[in-house]
């Protein structure tokens, strides 16, 4: 069981993380992933995205209040920074399929961890939202 000592101990790790983010390339590339993703869209289409190439009409679908132009631009973005393949087939009408690219596929796990985290801990932002508002 974790101690007094092992809390302050992490305590003074994350402080001394938390510096390094702010200070260093280090933290130049946490602030660009959090840009990345941690809009309203993004980790939704990844998550979408997951269970393999999805047309374009099937991710709008899948993504329940995405707007088509919202949808557009946030896979422009993702494809712009590498997470989203885009691939055009040449039929008539025009078939153009959107999947996860290697570098996509690693961000399910950390995304995952945050959804559960999210979904563990919302009765408690919820009830300190209430609380804070009332005050």
């Amino acid at each position: 069981m974790a101690g007094p000592e092992d809390a302050a101990a992490e305590s003074v790790a994350l402080t001394n993380y938390a510096e390094m983010c702010l200070q260093t390339e280090d933290g130049r590339a946490v602030r660009d992933l959090l840009d990345l993703v941690g809009d309203k869209w993004s980790l939704l289409i990844i998550g979408t995205l997951s269970s393999g190439r999805l047309r374009f009409s099937e991710l709008l679908r899948g993504i329940p209040g995405v707007s088509q132009r919202m949808l557009t631009l946030k896979l422009r973005s993702l494809e712009r920074d590498g997470l989203v393949s885009r691939t055009v087939h040449a039929e008539v009408p025009p078939r153009v399929e959107y999947d996860l690219t290697a570098m996509g596929h690693t961000l399910i796990e950390p995304a995952v961890a945050l959804a559960t985290w999210a979904m563990k801990h919302q009765p408690e932002t919820a009830a300190a939202r209430q609380a804070f508002d009332q005050q």
